[in-house]
């Protein structure tokens, strides 16, 4: 009996934008050869708000509420990089206190956004359980912060020269007692999680990049560091006052998606030993810079009228740009989040570039996802750790 051999031709499918593992509203084009993948087209642009141009008809403080929706799960660091970029242009000093504050607040919204990726990315590879686990933890977070700024997610809290109010009464306490509690937990995660065999199957030896590779790619974060190299620009850089912590940089050789999974969670115990400290010794003090509040046109300013008087928790209306550039960067919990600030002497910037990690995270995906299975996009994708938000900007 003679068999009929069928010549298959590659199918193109469409995954997305819907797609619940996408993350947002990410569309890939996957052509595929049965279960395998021949190639892989990510399609952006779907959440692009014109967040460059909106920031150049804009004053800082201004544009301050707009940053949190570029990554909006980590939204302290959106609003560090935001008014890092005028204080360095401008050399504003930023008092000790606040910048204490700072850093506290940085490592809190850092564990919940690895917690919202830990969550999310064992979904996607089959575990519903730790989505729930970390939701819980991730609640107490927002309480944190509400306490703090009045928001849970949008907290517009920092400001040129300091943080807009200072921590309320007791909750340094309340953050310690979170940071106990916490520290058990990720041990409960790692004993549900790390060593389980069908999440061993699912993650070892999927999506590798090599050192040279992740250089070369200009990944940043967990994705390079899980690559072998030990670049954290809060050790880098020297910004606020990590350096008078102590701390490690969280790193793996591996550079699959296993080793990306045990550099975030051990960057979840890291942000906490950090936070602990920070608290200890928060010294006493102002809590923002009144050098930036200062009305430069003199008694009979505009700004002094009697519709203005209730903006004092803002910086000066009136705060230039000196004609000068600027790039300056900040350690998100996705990779290195910078912005390219020109000023042009007038209290708007004349071009603002923002660099996004994830976006540049991004692009290796394509050549991740070659030659693997179909089922595997999810968890490569879920490891790159991404947010439309601030992919599309």
């Amino acid at each position: 009996m003679t068999m009929l051999a069928t010549k298959t031709s590659p199918m193109i499918i469409s995954m997305g934008p819907q797609h619940p593992s996408m993350h947002g509203v990410l569309r890939l084009i996957v052509t595929l050869d049965g279960e395998d993948v021949i190639d892989c087209e990510p399609v952006l642009g779907y959440l692009h708000r014109g967040m460059e141009k909106i920031a150049e008809n804009r004053t800082v403080i201004q544009y301050l509420p707009y940053v949190t929706r570029w990554d909006y799960l980590a939204t302290m660091f959106t609003e560090a990089v935001t008014v890092n970029a005028p204080e360095k242009l401008t050399n504003i000093q930023v008092p000790k206190r606040a910048s204490y504050i700072r850093i506290i607040m940085l490592e809190l919204s850092r564990i919940a956004s690895h917690l919202l990726w830990l969550g999310p990315f064992m979904a996607d590879i089959g575990a519903q359980t730790p989505f729930f686990y970390i939701l819980r933890e991730r609640e107490m977070i927002y309480d944190l912060f509400e306490a703090a700024t009045g928001m849970r997610m949008m907290h517009n809290f920092f400001r040129i020269g300091g943080v807009a109010v200072d921590l309320p009464y007791g909750w340094v306490d309340k953050c310690l007692d979170f940071c106990d509690y916490f520290l058990p937990k990720i041990d409960e995660y790692e004993k549900l999680i790390t060593r389980n065999p069908i999440f061993l199957k699912r993650v070892e030896g999927i999506g590798i990049i090599g050192r040279e590779e992740a250089i070369n790619w200009g990944l940043s974060g967990p994705m390079l560091r899980a690559s072998g190299v030990k670049w954290d620009l809060r050790k880098v850089d020297h910004y606020e006052c990590y350096d008078e912590l102590d701390w490690q940089i969280q790193w793996q050789i591996g550079g699959d998606s296993l080793a990306r999974y045990l550099v975030r969670i051990g960057e979840m115990r890291e942000s906490v030993k950090i936070i602990q400290q920070a608290l200890k010794i928060i010294p006493g003090g102002p809590f923002e810079n009144l050098e930036a509040r200062r009305l430069h046109r003199g008694k009979n300013s505009e700004w002094n009228d009697f519709e203005y008087q209730f903006i004092s928790k803002k910086p000066s209306p009136t705060f230039k740009l000196p004609k000068q550039e600027h790039y300056i960067r900040a350690e998100a919990p996705k990779g290195e989040l910078g912005i390219f600030l020109i000023g042009d002497d007038s209290v708007f910037p004349w071009r603002w570039k923002i660099r996004p990690p994830g976006f540049i995270n991004l692009q290796i995906l394509p050549q991740l996802v070659k030659g693997m299975k179909l089922a595997d996009i999810m968890t490569i994708l879920g490891s790159v750790d991404i947010i439309m938000g601030e992919v599309d900007r």
